[in-house]
């Protein structure tokens, strides 16, 4: 098996990891001065987010499928470009909604190709005693972005103007010679993409998503027909798009189910928390990313040991120790809603370096039980999981606001109640598949 040096290899991945995930959350601190700015609904706003994440997760499945057949050198070059020309199209156009959301959707698409494909070079081209380790260290990152968005989103609105955010992944541009070097010459391997399949499912979780923000009865009747034509079609085609076999694996079938519940409601919170803040404490955007900003510091120093710990004790401690951490911070959230913001600042270290350690356990997890023919498309359906939940819970908060049939505290607590729960049973299942085995 062809290995990839660590040294060389980790600081351009962990880079491109950080600008890719960075612009999930570094407009969320921005939308009160998007929403007053066009005018619109706590849901209108919530496509800012939603547009990104639907394009970036379906893209994560599309670029996995493809480097199963493809260069990841070559894969990885367009999606870079396509990343810097949504954001260039976003800032020139900035003075329409219509065009933001299509820098937005540019913006995931090629954004997408960046965790996809790293996923696959660190399951692909590292030993598997040391992919724990490389794995902690993405998940801090992941981590550290995430949180570092809202910082960075208030501090850049509050200085200039909510639009230069759009021109922060044109720094990836910096690591596209040096991954031309690092990374190897792949030949073209037999097979193809089913464009049907592929189609299908994109309209399919377009239609859902469009549900969960307007939800009339076409759009539900239009996902719901469109995805069951997607199964029909991987269980008939004779290289599908997704292999069904995949989700025949227990503890893959489950971390799929986790990572949806898990970055669905992280990616919520992060819509609800800077809106709440706003509205019952009063603050500015700067004001809410200084909050934000331990949280999101602590999961750095976090990522790297808890890969450690996995490859030395186990992902079973790893994730015990992360659910542990994550389901207490989510479920005492509620208590602190009209409370000192400063209170929000100490339980979010705890929800951060929870969410590092967990992410981690889970991301090694599955990807050790993936057969390396399918490494490409199962790391993608697992990231797809991920950032397709989080535009649903991105959407499904913004619509929960606009109603105001749940409270604040009745959301974290609802958000908080879910991660245990559903931590707890993929904990268990792993453990029972692993006692039979």
């Amino acid at each position: 098996m062809l290995t990839l040096d660590v040294k060389k290899t980790l600081p351009w991945i962990l880079y491109l990891i950080f600008f890719a995930v960075l612009n999930e959350t570094v407009f969320s601190v921005s939308t009160p001065a998007i929403l007053k700015q066009f005018d619109l609904s706590s849901t209108g706003v919530s496509w800012m987010t939603t547009m990104f994440i639907l394009f970036f997760g379906v893209g994560t499945i599309v670029f996995g499928r493809l480097s199963d057949l493809f260069s990841i050198r070559r894969l990885l070059s367009i999606g870079i470009l396509i990343y810097a020309f949504g954001s260039a199209l976003g800032f020139v156009l900035q003075g329409t909604y219509g065009f933001v959301l299509l820098g937005r959707a540019l913006q995931g698409i090629g954004g997408s190709a960046l965790p996809a494909l790293v996923m696959v070079i660190v399951a692909r081209y590292f030993a598997p005693e040391v992919r724990g380790a490389l794995f902690g260290s993405i998940g801090s990152v992941i981590s550290f972005a995430a949180g570092i968005g809202p910082v960075i989103g208030g501090f850049v609105s509050a200085n200039l103007h909510w639009a230069w955010l759009f021109l922060i992944p044109l720094l990836t541009l910096v690591a596209f010679p040096f991954l031309m070097n690092i990374l190897p010459k792949e030949e073209t391997k037999p097979g193809h993409l089913d464009f049907l399949g592929a189609g299908l499912l994109v309209l399919g979780l377009a239609s859902f998503i469009l549900w969960l923000t307007y939800p009339e009865w076409y759009w539900i009747t239009a996902a719901l027909v469109l995805l069951a034509g997607f199964i029909a079609r991987i269980l008939t085609a004779r290289e599908p798009f997704v292999d069904p076999a995949l989700f025949r694996i227990r503890p893959f079938r489950a971390g799929v189910v986790t990572t949806f519940v898990l970055f669905g409601a992280f990616i919520g919170l992060n819509f609800l928390l800077p809106l709440m803040l706003t509205r019952v404490n009063g603050l500015d955007g700067q004001s809410i990313g200084l909050v934000l900003f331990p949280g999101a510091i602590s999961g750095v120093f976090f990522g790297p040991f808890s890969g450690e710990m996995a490859d030395k004790h186990g992902n079973q401690r790893v994730l015990l120790i992360g659910l542990s951490l994550l389901g207490t911070s989510l479920l005492i959230s509620p208590l602190l809603v009209g409370q000192s913001p400063w209170l929000w600042a100490g339980l979010l270290v705890f929800l951060f370096i929870g969410l590092t350690f967990f992410n981690t356990g889970l991301i090694n997890g599955v990807s050790q039980t993936l057969p390396a023919e399918e490494t490409g498309v199962g790391m993608g359906v697992f990231n797809l999981a991920g950032f397709l939940a989080g535009a649903v819970g991105g959407a499904l908060v913004g619509r929960l606001l606009d109603t105001r049939i749940l409270s604040d505290a009745t959301i974290l607590l609802s958000i908080g109640v879910l991660v245990s729960l559903v931590g707890v049973w993929y904990i268990l299942a792993v453990r029972l598949r692993s006692g039979s085995s």
